[in-house]
């Protein structure tokens, strides 16, 4: 056997050919080390990919195994296409959240889109069925035409894919900070209900069973995506718009009917979805974790375009594609199954006892290299890390007091704010209705999906706020999974696990590294505090613009279960009379707040403390009176403090307002962003029971009289506005800006 050179055997000597594929120096001597000699085109590409730091986290590994990833309810952790956790009754929930951000920046609506479309198939390839998608965004302020032009593409790009495909679009978040000016971050969740026998998992054994390719033939779209994304971008990047995928939608629901399908069949060995680095990544992450190899005869992969090279196959990133492991001798059900959905299936190669990935094209070996160099044993580095002087210089500094002196005005000055304004011009383009599941639509704490056939549901959200990481990672992390948790508590459910979705800059830097090991430490503290497993996600490194990183931003998804539909909560107060109670006090802790980057136009000093005894104590309380049917709603206080809070619970509340009185330093109850606090209303016959369930303080009614009012402990009044002209400006924020002329 001879092995065919693409494009001659002198070129992958050339040091900046490889170094264009993303390796190193010290990378390619190890790469002629383990193949005993020069690789060729075709292998330097396929090493290249599966080395990025997308593909094989050879950065962050050593910091991601301090998460916890186990507990009671755990059915599958990191590793496979998605987490799963039991929720009893033989059922469990599938979720995983993952990175589509260079992509984005290049080509928003495709690199949105094609995002949505991925994450969807590392929940079914799993065997569940996809039941709903979340997304959190960040980008640049809403001022500039390139700014505007991603915001209204990203968002225009999810809803194509995810109301084409038929999957609710159910919840996120979208926050606005110069530190995304250059580099937006578009992270798509996708929720799925399963049967425990129906578990699959990515592996290639036995030998001698079928390789099978199916879905959408191979196109040159999206080779060397997963370098892409490990590189920062540059004014050069907008070159690399070919690295972009382009997806289908409606060949995406045939694929998942086709695949929920197969998993039932006893045919069916293992199943992956084609996502970074495709037929390369599928093919050797199966056979590494089988324990096996795998051979694949490349004149037989379906092609969409003439004259396709096996670097271009093996790397493409084509869309709507599965790679199937399926017993010798069953092919034929296989080809029929798929048929039956209008879509070809095709056998590719085998399975082999040598635990090597050999290629074959046009009659010769293209490409022999070991399976597990390619995955579990791609290099590891474990990066020196740095404390930034700016953190220094921030935990040094006095706790920041602001200056305000017309409280009705902040107010409405932060509910203007982009990051706190109402999102409804982008959840009014998702079709969060259809299957008819969503109990508790956008808008609200978390969404709330009811399992059918059941009594329960499933609340879920994602979180993160980037301020408070880059002042301080570690607290900012703790705060992070606090907060989602907080969202889930406050929908009726208790938390489960998490997903999350670690956007940060480049490692090769130790202060960016830094950061990433404390918001890391900051998590996982959180995770044990609240009994939240990390059960996988995604890391996106390299997120900086011209040598200019993206603010931390470790995303956390989180689900939780409703036991009951009746316990089911929402933020918007229910009826007049209801007390209105406040869990926990404020403290003077502006730092990274809306109202300091709102009077200073930046962000400096130590962020909001967090305890997390405290936090997790809270949420049990509060968790528990919503079990016992005692609260109205519930809403946490985050993002603007209590002012925008209480201004939220009455956002959905027709016709309603609300009394309250403050005492104590007045900017600090209304607008600090103190942590682990809550409002809650309860009806006046609940109040014993609530007040032996939870520690909080009664600080007013709810009104009939469509007005905020808040008043200091003389009576006289801090606040008062109706909820029209508060509503009015929250609701126009968004579309406001989006027609301003810049």
């Amino acid at each position: 056997m001879s092995l065919l050179l693409e494009p001659s055997p002198t070129v992958i000597k050339d040091e900046k050919l490889y170094r264009e594929m993303g390796l190193t120096d010290e990378e390619f001597a190890m790469i002629e080390k383990i193949l005993g000699r020069l690789p060729n085109y075709t292998e330097t590409g396929i090493f290249s990919v599966m080395w990025s730091e997308h593909c094989s986290y050879k950065n962050s590994k050593p910091v991601l195994k301090k998460f916890p990833t186990e507990g009671k309810h755990v059915l599958q952790g990191p590793g496979e296409g998605a987490g799963i956790v039991d929720i009893g009754d033989g059922l469990a929930v599938a979720f995983k959240i993952e990175s589509h951000n260079h992509p984005s920046a290049i080509e928003p609506y495709q690199g949105a889109a094609t995002g949505v479309g991925g994450i969807i198939r590392d929940v079914f390839s799993m065997g569940a069925r996809p039941i709903a998608l979340l997304n959190s965004l960040r980008f640049g302020e809403l001022m500039s035409p390139r700014v505007k032009y991603l915001f209204e593409n990203v968002v225009a790009g999810i809803a194509g894919y995810g109301n084409c495909v038929g999957i609710p679009t159910v919840g996120g978040e979208v926050q606005f900070d110069p530190a995304y000016e250059g580099n937006p971050l578009v992270n798509a969740m996708c929720v799925g209900i399963i049967r425990h026998e129906d578990i699959q998992r990515g592996v290639a054994t036995g030998v001698g069973n079928t390789v099978m390719y199916v879905g959408a033939k191979t196109g040159r779209d999206g080779i060397h995506g997963a370098t892409f994304a490990s590189e920062e971008l540059t004014e050069q990047s907008e070159a690399k718009r070919p690295a972009v995928q382009v997806g289908d939608p409606f060949m995406e629901k045939l694929l998942l009917e086709a695949c929920l399908e197969v998993v039932k069949s006893d045919a069916l060995v293992g199943i992956q979805d084609m996502g970074a680095a495709g037929l390369t990544s599928s093919s050797a992450e199966m056979a590494s974790k089988g324990g096996f190899g795998i051979e694949m005869n490349l004149d037989l992969v379906p092609q969409r375009e003439a004259g396709m090279t096996p670097y271009e196959m093996m790397l493409s990133e084509s869309q709507e594609r599965m790679l199937l492991v399926v017993k010798q001798g069953c092919e034929q059900e296989i080809y029929d199954l798929f048929a039956k959905y209008g879509l070809e299936a095709k056998a590719i190669g085998k399975v082999t006892d040598d635990k090597m990935l050999r290629l074959y094209f046009r009659g010769e070996v293209v490409a022999e290299i070991p399976v597990d160099a390619l995955a579990k044993d791609a290099p590891v580095y474990h990066k020196p890390a740095k404390e930034p002087a700016y953190y220094r210089e921030f935990q040094a500094m006095e706790p920041y007091v602001p200056v305000v002196t017309d409280y009705a005005k902040t107010l409405l000055a932060l509910l203007a704010q982009p990051t706190i304004a109402s999102k409804e011009w982008v959840y009014d383009q998702y079709d969060y209705m259809v299957r008819t599941n969503t109990v508790v639509a956008p808008g609200s704490d978390a969404a709330v999906v009811r399992i059918r056939g059941t009594n329960k549901a499933l609340a879920m959200t994602t979180d993160c706020n980037s301020r408070y990481l880059y002042l301080d990672p570690e607290t900012g992390g703790k705060i992070a999974v606090a907060e989602a948790a907080r969202n889930v508590v406050c929908s009726g459910a208790k938390p489960l696990a998490l997903t999350d979705c670690l956007n940060f800059g480049s490692p090769e830097k130790p202060e960016i590294f830094w950061q990433l090991e404390k918001a890391v430490d900051g998590m996982s503290a959180a995770c044990r505090a609240l009994e939240t497993p990390v059960i996988g996600g995604n890391v996106s490194l390299y997120n900086e613009t011209n040598g200019e990183a993206i603010y931390p931003t470790p995303v956390v998804g989180m689900v939780g279960l409703i036991e009951d539909i009746r316990h089911i909560t929402t933020q918007s107060f229910k009826r007049a009379g209801d007390l209105i109670y406040v869990i926990g006090e404020a403290q003077p802790e502006f730092g990274g707040s809306e109202l300091q980057k709102w009077l200073e136009g930046r962000i400096f000093g130590p962020a909001p403390a967090i305890d997390l005894t405290v936090e997790a104590k809270r949420q049990k309380q509060l968790l528990t009176a919503i079990q016992a049917g005692v609260i109205a709603s519930a809403h946490d206080i985050a993002e603007g403090g209590f002012a925008v809070a209480l201004a939220e619970c009455l956002m959905g509340a027709d016709g309603l307002g609300a009394k309250v009185t403050i005492a104590g330093d007045v900017t600090s109850e209304l607008f600090s962003e103190t942590q682990s606090r809550f409002i809650v209303s309860v009806k006046k016959e609940h109040r014993e029971t609530f007040e032996q369930l939870v520690e909080a303080k009664q600080i007013g009614e709810v009104t009939d009289d469509n007005t905020l009012l808040i008043e200091s402990v003389n009576g006289e009044a801090v606040i008062k506005l109706s909820v029209a002209e508060m509503r009015s400006v929250w609701k126009g924020a968004i579309p406001c800006l989006l027609k301003s002329k810049d």
